[in-house]
């Protein structure tokens, strides 16, 4: 019989330890879109953010590390200037795409 696992036994994933290079973020940021929810969106933005270092995105966006902190929660919903200035600090753009039928 094979040993049962405790979730809480499990180590803690973070993204942000995957996060070294600007394929992996276009790749995870991307996904991330792709679910169509704010909240995870803002996480991602998070976890991309502290994988550059939260206080040099911080001063590049113009917002205080704590709003930053703030801003991309996972339960969070910034507006779309924040997502914006965000992802210009992170040397990253937001692109349309056709919906395939």
């Amino acid at each position: 019989m094979a040993k049962k696992i405790k979730i809480a036994d499990l180590p803690e994933f973070d993204a942000a330890e995957y996060l070294n290079d600007e394929q992996a973020i276009a790749a995870y940021l991307t996904a991330m879109l792709e679910e169509n929810d704010p909240a995870l969106l803002a996480a991602a933005l998070g976890d991309i953010a502290r994988a550059r270092g939260m206080t040099e995105i911080a001063k590049a966006s113009g917002l205080t590390r704590e709003a930053l902190y703030r801003a991309l929660r996972a339960d969070a919903q910034p507006r779309f200037d924040t997502v914006s200035r965000v992802c210009a600090a992170l040397g990253v753009k937001l692109v349309a795409q056709p919906i395939p039928h």
